[in-house]
C-alpha cells in the first residue's frame, strides 16, 4: 500500500467534538472558508460555525470562527447547498439532526465576518436524518432509520415544503442517499443493498441491488454513496469492513467490489478494515482507465484511514490517524485541498502536490 510521504498535513486541536466539515465556495483568492458542525458533551449543545481558514505555506495555518449557529440537537449530516443562496458569496449550509429536523442557513462571507441567517428548519423524520443529498435549484432528497424518504425544496418566502416519497413505517432504514439526476437518486442502507428510485413512477424503487452477493460473512450497512456528475449511471458505495463497491444501473444484478467484503482474493490490499465513513469521488487523483473502468474514489474510516482506491490499482494512504477520521470533503474548486474531522477534536486540513 503507497504512503504520500509528499503531503504537509496541519492538525488543527478544537475544543469539541467535530461532527462534520464542509469547504465553502471560495470568496476570493486571499479567503479560505469552511462550515464545520460541533457537540460538546460537556453541556450538551451543538452547533455549526463558519471558520475561516489562513493558509500560511510556511508554518501551521490559523483558523478564526466567525459565527456559530445553535442547532436544537445533534448535527447527523451537514452538507453545502449548490445553487441554493444565490452564487458563490452567498453559499447555503444544510444541517439535518439527531431529533428528525433539516436546517437550510444562509452564509453572507461580508468583508471580515460570516453572518449566519436560519432560512428555514422543519422535521421530517421520527429520529435521526441519516441522509441528505441537495442538488441544483435548491431540492433535497432525505432519508433516516424511519424508512421515509423525503424530496424537500426550499420555498422563498414559505421555508421547506416537503413530499413524502416511501414511508417504511420503521420496517426499513435508509443510511444515504444520491441524486442521479433532476428526476432519480439512490438509497443505501442495511445488508449492502441499494435502491433506485425515480420520481416520476411513484411507489417502490424502480430497480434494486440485492445485498446477497457479500454471503453474510458480516454485518453489513452503507454509510455513504457518491454519483460522479458525468457518470450518473455508476454509484459508488462505502460501508462495513472497509468495503467500497461500484453499481452500475445498466448492470443492476452485480456490484463491483473494490475493497472489503465481496472482493476477490486477488485483488489489492484494502485500505481499511472497519466502517468507511464517507465515499468521494476524486477529480485530483489522474487516471488513465477507459470510460468502462471506476474512476478514482477517496475514502475515510473508522480506523483512522484516509486514502484513494482506484479499481486496478494499489490503494494511497494519504493519512493514518490514531483515531477515527468521521468526514472529510474535497474542495470543488481546488481538488488538491482536502479537510477532514478527526474523533479526537481536531480538524486536519492539507494540499496536494
Amino acid at each position: 500500500m503507497e504512503m504520500h510521504d509528499s503531503l504537509q498535513v496541519h492538525r488543527l486541536p478544537q475544543s469539541k467534538y467535530v461532527d462534520g466539515v464542509r469547504w465553502l465556495p471560495q470568496a476570493s483568492a486571499l479567503n479560505r472558508f469552511f462550515a464545520a458542525a460541533f457537540h460538546d458533551p460537556d453541556s450538551e449543545s451543538s452547533s455549526i460555525e463558519i471558520q475561516s481558514l489562513d493558509p500560511n505555506p510556511n508554518n501551521t495555518p490559523s483558523v478564526v470562527s466567525l459565527s456559530s449557529w445553535t442547532s436544537p440537537s445533534r448535527v447527523s449530516s451537514l452538507e453545502v447547498v449548490v445553487g441554493g443562496g444565490g452564487g458563490s458569496f452567498k453559499p447555503m449550509v444544510s444541517a439535518s439532526t439527531d431529533s428528525g429536523s433539516i436546517h437550510v442557513l444562509a452564509v453572507d462571507l461580508v468583508e471580515g465576518g460570516a453572518a449566519i441567517e436560519e432560512v428555514s428548519g422543519e422535521r421530517f423524520h421520527v429520529g435521526r436524518v441519516e441522509g441528505v443529498d441537495w442538488r441544483e435549484g435548491g431540492e433535497c432528497v432525505t432519508v433516516g432509520d424511519d424508512g421515509r424518504v423525503n424530496v424537500v425544496r426550499v420555498v422563498n418566502g414559505e421555508g421547506l415544503r416537503y413530499r413524502r416519497v416511501f414511508d417504511g413505517d420503521g420496517l426499513v432504514g435508509y443510511r444515504a442517499v444520491k441524486w442521479a439526476s433532476p428526476s432519480e437518486f439512490v438509497t443505501g442502507g442495511f445488508g449492502f443493498g441499494l435502491q433506485l428510485w425515480d420520481q416520476r413512477k411513484a411507489g417502490e424503487a424502480v430497480s434494486q441491488l440485492n445485498g446477497n452477493w457479500f454471503q453474510g460473512k458480516t454485518s453489513a450497512v452503507v454509510h455513504s454513496i457518491d454519483i460522479h456528475p458525468s457518470r450518473k449511471h455508476t454509484c459508488i458505495a462505502g460501508g462495513s469492513s472497509g468495503t467500497v463497491f461500484a453499481w452500475d444501473l445498466r448492470w443492476p444484478k452485480q456490484p463491483i467490489v473494490l475493497s472489503g467484503v465481496g472482493a476477490s482474493e486477488g485483488m489489492n490490499n484494502s485500505l481499511s478494515e472497519s466502517e468507511v465513513w464517507e465515499v468521494q469521488y476524486d477529480s485530483y487523483t489522474k487516471s488513465n482507465i477507459s470510460s468502462s473502468r471506476i474512476l478514482p474514489v477517496m475514502t475515510c474510516s473508522e480506523d483512522g484511514i484516509l486514502g484513494v482506491i482506484e479499481q486496478g490499482e494499489e490503494p494511497v494512504e494519504l493519512l493514518a490517524e490514531p483515531c477515527a477520521i468521521n468526514s472529510f470533503d474535497i474542495d470543488r474548486q481546488n481538488p488538491q485541498d482536502v479537510i477532514c474531522s478527526l474523533e479526537w477534536e481536531s480538524i486536519a486540513v492539507f494540499s496536494r502536490p
